[in-house]
């Protein structure tokens, strides 16, 4: 037959002393504090990127579904562009910036539980600046197919 022991076992506890309670200082490491600054800052780049990706989306369907060519939105979308081109070339040498630091810590220090959360932190912005860049370049490709489907229509009816 089981006891009930939780009485014995809150007894044990209270009777204990509680300066055994360890402490951990986080603001002592002052490098990984930079770290998450500069994570946060290409998140934000990003970010950026993702949402020029949509409004060039618009754009190429505001070109496409307009049968007059404006050249105010082919300007916006050049624009919009060569942000994205900017603050890509930004990210990528970012991220190559970490790596090759990490890779110097690494060989230096073995592999530390703050090199670990670099490694994720680094691994994680990768993957998403290639999604947000491999959905850039789809939409550049559909776009593509798109004004070469435009250009056939016409061409057919120009024919008939």
């Amino acid at each position: 037959m089981t006891r009930d022991r939780l009485q014995a076992l809150k007894a044990a506890r209270s009777s204990e002393d509680d300066s055994a309670d360890v402490t951990v200082d986080v603001d002592g490491n002052k490098y990984m504090e930079e770290f998450f600054e500069q994570v946060e800052e290409i998140r934000g780049s990003i970010d950026l990127i993702a949402n020029n990706v949509e409004e060039v989306k618009k754009k190429h369907s505001a070109i496409l579904s307009n049968p007059v060519n404006d050249p105010k939105t082919k300007e916006e979308l050049e624009e919009l562009m060569a942000s994205i081109k900017k603050t890509a070339n930004k990210v990528r040498s970012k991220l190559k910036v970490i790596e090759q630091q990490l890779e110097q810590d690494e060989i230096a220090e073995g592999s530390t539980a703050d090199i670990r959360i670099r490694k994720t932190q680094h691994s994680t912005l990768s993957r998403k600046f290639v999604e947000v860049m491999t959905d850039y370049n789809k939409t550049q490709t559909d776009y593509r197919e798109r004004c070469k489907g435009r250009i056939q229509r016409q061409l057919d009816i120009g024919s008939v």
